[in-house]
């Protein structure tokens, strides 16, 4: 029986999803500018029974400007470890697009990713956030957080814009949310891992080294990126959509004094929103979770409509199925400049690398494609043995899949 969800991107789309033969397929209103889609359903979603966790603002916040887009107080959701875990700290940034421009960003204000007055009051903890040993087999039982986002900057900004109303304020948030979560004991950690998907694993990559700053020495603190690897490269029409994007971000939001100094010492600060050009002189570990053909970067980045006014790559962008041999090179194209991009860093044996070839979107929150029986894998590793053998140092993992088709394992995502 074909199950049927409803689902919406985040601001700008409504879907409507049918699951059938081992794919995701989305029902799909197209718009000009996809910020966001939220997605992944584990195959045994009738039986599944998520852990609920209530919404924290942070009282205080706005004495410290450390506000949402709209001036509302920030919030996150934390549900406390047990055991062997009490005294380890698992921080997840949530993601959501950006806002570069005042329109977008005021049309944003009204979400909950531009103010807590529309976040949700609970959400589920699934996938890395689960609660269940069998769901989340190295990270249940520890202090598990989600940090809402609400500027649109990738916790980076920090500037205003009286006249719209618009408070760019995301590093201030990151800071006083860090302040909340240390007094509440993660000063204390003895394991920590910052956590985060999409625009909140760019944010992981951006705040990383500041994350391991807040910890004494004798704490394993390490850092995980899922789907955060934007690459800095041309559209389908030569363009640079996502490098637009990116500066007006950029620009709009007073990021320039917030990106790591190490790459703005010799680089123009849009670059330095790029993970490329930051990855190889992080000091902390990192692990990189990304689809060589991330879904997003395809419709939003590489090939969205602006890009592509005649309409080829149309069919393409929403069914990988229907691309013609000519896309698919270009899409292998596409995979190759995210293997060299992160082959320097792969080198080092503190990293990690989780690279499949599938056409998909944040695999770390979502059950199916975390930890289930059917989970994505390579050499036979599902996304969360793998995250869990690098953070606890059993193996070195460095996992690349071989270039598409050769992946049945894949929860592809397939637009209609």
């Amino acid at each position: 029986m074909r199950k049927l969800f409803l689902l919406s991107f985040v601001v700008t789309v409504l879907i409507l999803v049918t699951e059938a033969n081992g794919y995701l397929e989305f029902n799909v209103t197209e718009s000009d500018h996809i910020e966001e889609v939220e997605y992944g359903f584990s195959k045994s979603i009738s039986s599944f029974n998520p852990l609920m966790v209530g919404l924290t603002l942070i009282r205080g916040a706005d004495a410290k400007e450390a506000v949402c887009l709209d001036g509302t107080l920030p919030g996150y959701h934390l549900h406390r470890g047990h055991g062997s875990g009490a005294n380890s700290w698992l921080i997840q940034l949530e993601g959501g697009g950006w806002c570069d421009n005042i329109r977008n960003c005021v049309y944003r204000k009204k979400s909950s990713r531009g103010s807590s007055n529309y976040m949700e009051k609970q959400i589920q903890f699934t996938g890395i956030l689960s609660n269940k040993a069998q769901e989340n087999p190295d990270f249940f039982n520890w202090n598990r957080v989600k940090l809402r986002y609400c500027d649109g900057g990738s916790f980076s900004g920090d500037s205003q814009n009286k006249a719209a109303g618009l408070q760019f304020r995301g590093e201030r948030i990151w800071r006083v949310a860090m302040d909340d979560l240390k007094a509440k004991g993660m000063q204390n950690a003895k394991q920590a891992l910052l956590s985060g998907c999409s625009a909140g694993g760019l944010a992981v990559i951006l705040r990383c080294d500041e994350f391991s700053n807040l910890f004494s020495g004798t704490t394993k603190v390490k850092c995980l990126s899922d789907a955060g690897f934007f690459l800095d490269t041309p559209d389908v029409s030569g363009g640079h959509t996502i490098r637009n994007l990116y500066n007006g971000v950029v620009q709009l939001q007073g990021v320039r004094n917030n990106l790591p100094h190490m790459c703005t010492d010799h680089l123009n600060p849009t670059s330095c929103f790029f993970p490329q050009n930051l990855i190889s002189e992080m000091k902390t570990p990192l692990f990189i979770v990304n689809a060589a053909y991330d879904i997003w970067q395809i419709q939003s980045s590489l090939a969205p409509p602006s890009a592509d006014p005649s309409g080829y790559w149309h069919e393409c962008r929403l069914n990988h199925g229907r691309c013609t041999p000519a896309q698919i090179l270009f899409l292998q194209g596409f995979r190759d400049q995210m293997l060299r991009a992160v082959s320097g860093f792969s080198n080092s044996k503190k990293n990690g690398l989780f690279i499949n070839s599938c056409f998909a979107h944040c695999q770390t929150e979502k059950q199916d494609t975390w930890f289930a029986d059917d989970s994505p894998v390579i050499n036979k590793k599902a996304v969360a043995v793998a995250v869990g053998d690098w953070y606890f140092d059993r193996a070195e993992v460095k996992l690349i899949d071989c270039p598409y088709p050769c992946d049945r394992s894949c929860h592809n995502l397939v637009f209609r």
